[in-house]
């Protein structure tokens, strides 16, 4: 990644915690390429099973609920000032609200000469508050799509746009290559567990299972095929939040009162979901709501994938540039099914190359760092 900052920074990323998900592969992300470039990376967050690799990649993690939901959160501010202090940050990045709430009192704290640059990441289109206004008070603020950013300005209006800075999310090229297929070994394996694949025009759509990820347009999708002829069967790779298991259990009672049960497949959480992005003929992109970026849609068309997704939010902006003919007008399945048996007949080929790759985002994210880390601003622990 060709990118070099003109001094070595202390960055610290608050969030909530480190599971799963995409604030917290963009939080590992970024503290990845920090080390690679010989900077100090520091993760505060109540800690997950990212945390490992976060470690072993040669970040300092720092265990703080700054997430929970509780008046006792409010007692992580005086640490986090201590840390921010003994630590001599230099950027202060908080990645969610009630994180960066804990972070903005505690850098609000410090005396104005000794605090670290503060920059907040928009990551989805928060409802519209006093609450959710703390990501917009950061000297810079990252919206990680142009549907983000535009939001931001439709909502907040007194916002300055010029400290917002729109930056993709990506990925990898050479970890989503275009052509990829998987290993015999996960391909046999698959065959000995769903021998009834075979010959099915597979589709799929990874989301974790919720109302709003449109599952039930999926179910509707995959009967319409069936009903028209085609041999379609559907995967659902995604588990139910642990909140939404009366959902989960809707959808298993529908798919049984609809008599799809030999068509449709729950796959529950998986972490080959390359693999079966690249088993399948089309992945679905059926967020009901707009989504902030659509990081799924984006791997699989790196694939070669073919992708249809409802024309809204960061999903249609992606296909916008890499994938058009996948665009179909918002929660109109029969367009949906149109499409699918359009690309049946005839697969589409999607572009190999795209704008949006993880060497592109990590460049801008350490050149915004590096742009505040060196303005008069800079604390003086840092001046030459």
């Amino acid at each position: 990644m060709p990118v070099e900052t003109r001094k070595k920074l202390t960055v610290l990323q608050a969030l909530p915690a480190l599971e799963a998900g995409g604030v917290e592969r963009g939080t590992l992300e970024v503290a990845q390429a920090l080390v690679r470039h010989g900077h100090r990376s520091l993760v505060v967050s109540a800690g997950g099973r990212l945390v490992e690799p976060l470690v072993n990649a040669g970040s300092e993690h720092i265990t703080l609920a700054l997430g929970a939901k509780s008046p006792l959160t409010l007692r992580h501010v005086f640490r986090l000032r201590r840390i921010l202090a003994a630590e001599q940050v230099d950027i202060l990045h908080a990645r969610s609200r009630l994180p960066a709430w804990i972070c903005y009192l505690a850098w609000k704290s410090l005396p104005a000469a000794r605090r670290p640059h503060f920059v907040t990441t928009v990551h989805g289109p928060y409802t519209v508050n006093g609450y959710s206004r703390i990501m917009l008070r950061g000297e810079r603020v990252i919206a990680i799509s142009g549907f983000i950013r535009d939001y931001i300005l439709t909502h907040y209006p007194d916002v300055d746009a010029s400290c917002i800075e729109l930056i993709h999310r990506g990925v990898a090229p050479g970890q989503f290559a275009y052509g990829y297929r998987p290993s015999a070994a996960w391909l046999s394996a698959w065959r000995e567990r769903y021998p009834e694949f075979s010959d099915k025009f597979l589709v799929t759509l990874p989301a974790r299972i919720t109302r709003w990820k449109g599952q039930e347009d999926f179910l509707e999708i995959i009967e319409a095929l069936r009903v028209r002829g085609v041999p379609a069967h559907g995967l659902l790779a995604g588990a139910p939040h642990a909140r939404k298991r009366n959902f989960y259990r809707h959808l298993l009672t529908t798919v049984a009162q609809r008599g799809m049960t030999e068509h449709i497949t729950f796959l529950g959480h998986r972490d080959d979901l390359k693999d079966i992005m690249a088993v399948s003929d089309v992945v679905l992109s059926l967020a009901r709501e707009p989504e902030a970026f659509g990081r799924t849609a984006l791997e699989a068309l790196s694939l070669g994938i073919p992708v249809v997704a409802y024309n809204h939010g960061g999903a249609a902006e992606i296909l916008s540039a890499v994938f058009p003919a996948g665009l179909v007008p918002p929660l109109d399945r029969a367009a949906v099914v149109t499409k699918l048996e359009e690309f049946r007949r005839r697969r589409p080929e999607v572009a190999r190359q795209h704008p949006f790759t993880l060497d592109a985002m990590l460049q801008k994210t350490l050149g915004l760092y590096d742009s505040l880390s060196s303005s008069p601003e800079t604390p003086p622990w840092k001046k030459s």
